[in-house]
């Protein structure tokens, strides 16, 4: 089961396997911590916040007639393993696995200095440098994330991915262009759920500025001033 944080989830149950007296309990995680517990024969719930560290507090919501779970307000700490059992068999009745993503902002694409041939914007000019130089690599990067895939595509083609199952990591993922290049980039983050996509403007990002070039450009500059006070 897989939700956006925030959302309301139900663990629904089929009854087949709940008697009309049954006792049945909710437990969660590897250490399976009980959370909230039904004893259908006098119609009672309750579940058990304290126990589970406060984590489901007040969002807790039981079905005493069908035995299901909900989980209102939903955070990623709530994603894990879900069963429930009866008092009459320390066998589940039924097994759930819930996944809740988080809001994810749009990847940041950036100038990998340490790899690039420098520009003048981005990164620490070099006087002089080449304008033969073709080499710029950019970083599509993530902080905070988990479940999810990081991928650069050229047009709709895939180029390469990288994925994570674990909570609150940050990700980086890069590509090696041609500063002339008129090629179509773009990173995306998805998740099952949803996805963030961030476009690649090469001339911003890797326009390079020789030291012949910006003497010209300075000169065009004094020209043009003479000229207006003239």
């Amino acid at each position: 089961v897989s939700v956006m944080e925030g959302d309301s989830v139900t663990l629904n149950t089929d009854g087949t396997d709940i008697q009309k007296d049954d006792q049945i309990m909710w437990k969660f995680g590897h250490k399976n911590i009980l959370i909230a517990q039904i004893n259908r024969k006098y119609n009672k719930s309750r579940d058990y916040d304290d126990k589970a560290g406060e984590r489901f507090r007040g969002r807790l919501k039981l079905d005493n007639e069908t035995g299901s779970l909900s989980i209102t307000n939903t955070r990623t700490t709530d994603s894990g393993v879900y069963n429930i059992t009866s008092i009459r068999s320390e066998t589940p009745l039924n097994i759930f696995s819930l996944t809740v993503y988080g809001d994810s902002f749009a990847p940041v694409i950036s100038r990998d200095c340490a790899s690039s041939s420098p520009s003048q914007q981005n990164c620490p000019s070099l006087s002089g440098s080449s304008s033969s130089v073709s080499k710029c690599v950019l970083l599509c990067s993530v902080v905070n994330v988990g479940h999810v895939t990081l991928s650069w595509y050229k047009g709709n083609s895939l180029l390469s991915n990288i994925s994570v199952s674990d909570l609150n990591i940050s990700l980086s993922l890069p590509l090696e262009v041609e500063y002339q290049e008129k090629n179509t980039y773009s990173c995306v983050l998805n998740n099952p759920i949803s996805n963030q996509t961030q476009h690649l403007n090469i001339s911003r990002l890797c326009q390079t500025y020789p030291g012949w070039t910006v003497v010209i450009l300075a000169f065009d500059v004094i020209v043009l001033i003479f000229h207006k006070c003239t």
